[in-house]
């Protein structure tokens, strides 16, 4: 069975998203013809990759026409490059309607990889996007024969939201990363946040936390819409000497900033089950780090917890809550973790993920063969 040329595609820079890159790496160091297609809202910063990589210009000022220039201009690219030796890679739902209706023009298989639940994210629950982006969801999805997500939680919410077989799992987490050769003698000792500045990521209690924690400074690592208000709260609270904003950072400066820390947070709130059920990639950066956490007791994190003791758990997001397990997994320190973290780090690595994404497109691969 011959490989197919694979068009992936998404609403994305693409500068920063890491599973996109380690998906479509997977595939392209496993023999596929590989192309990446992306945008340009929110910026285009240089990328270098093995395989070809485009972004459409968006003139849209807004966001939700942004997102109709983008499916529009998408459709008519995929029309142009797509023929019957393409399998297409359609990357969450705001671009997965171009992709399904072109996969039906020319009868070949869409894969479909679900970074999240999109319709029950903070940003656009209770708007009246969220009933468009549904109907997409719930019209796209039980056509669609090759599905992957990234945890066992949103697979099973799929499954029984829409009637569907359970997608694949595939988690978002780092490749193995060799153990450091020391851990850092930190003064203060550094809390660290990385991931998107925007709401329900715990963020805001974890700055107020701070008010209860001395020798140590909070470093948070990324930008999004609550950045200026998080700053001025910052501000507005006096905390200017222990917390700090690194903005955004390209995967290899984030790693090396990761690696100083003495522990790393993952805090998120309940703002719907995209966040309930999710298990961010952060939690498995700082164990590729060899970092202790603080996590909230979601279902996926308690997983994690439940397996490797790596830090500690909070059951609710008050200041003080958030600071005494800081001020716990800081009196530990990073040795007394190093052990659990280790085994973790054979575990959540993508090369254990590899393997079912390969499986996933082999099966496209062959429908399509089998197709001709």
């Amino acid at each position: 069975m011959s490989k197919k040329k694979i068009l992936s595609s998404a609403f994305s820079s693409l500068y920063t998203d890491q599973r996109i890159e380690k998906v479509c790496n997977t595939l392209h160091d496993n023999g596929y013809e590989i192309e990446l297609i992306g945008n340009d809202w929110g910026g285009a910063g240089e990328m270098h990759r093995p395989y070809p990589f485009s972004r459409i210009h968006i003139a849209s000022s807004s966001l939700k026409t942004a997102y109709f220039e983008f499916n529009w201009k998408l459709y008519h690219l995929l029309k142009k490059k797509a023929d019957k030796n393409t399998v297409l890679h359609a990357n969450d739902i705001d671009a997965i309607m171009p992709n399904w209706m072109i996969a039906k023009k020319l009868g070949i298989p869409l894969v479909f990889d679900s970074h999240e639940i999109f319709t029950e994210m903070p940003a656009v629950q209770g708007k009246p996007s969220q009933k468009v982006w549904r109907w997409v969801e719930g019209f796209t999805l039980p056509k669609i024969k090759y599905m992957m997500t990234e945890s066992e939680s949103y697979a099973e919410w799929f499954q029984k939201t829409y009637d569907i077989k359970k997608p694949e799992v595939v988690r978002n987490i780092p490749r193995k990363l060799a153990e450091p050769a020391g851990i850092p003698d930190n003064h203060p000792k550094i809390i660290l946040y990385q991931g998107a500045v925007n709401q329900s990521r715990g963020i805001d209690k974890a700055i107020l936390a701070m008010k209860n924690i001395s020798d140590a400074v909070f470093l948070i690592a990324g930008d999004g819409l609550k950045k200026a208000e998080y700053e001025a709260l910052v501000k507005k609270e006096n905390l200017g000497k222990k917390v700090r904003f690194l903005g955004k950072l390209v995967p290899e400066e984030l790693r090396k900033v990761t690696r100083t820390a003495d522990v790393g947070i993952s805090l998120e709130e309940n703002g719907g089950v995209s966040y309930l059920y999710s298990l961010p990639n952060k939690v498995a950066d700082y164990i590729q780090a060899r970092v202790p956490l603080v996590m909230i007791n979601f279902p996926e994190m308690q997983r994690v917890k439940n397996q490797f003791d790596v830090g500690e758990m909070i059951t609710d997001h008050h200041p003080e809550t958030i600071a005494s397990a800081l001020k716990k997994v800081l009196a530990n320190g990073r040795m007394h973790y190093r052990e659990e973290l280790n085994r973790a780090s054979q575990s959540l690595c993508w090369e254990n993920e590899e393997n079912t994404i390969l499986q996933l497109f082999a099966k496209a691969c062959s429908k399509a063969s089998n197709e001709k």
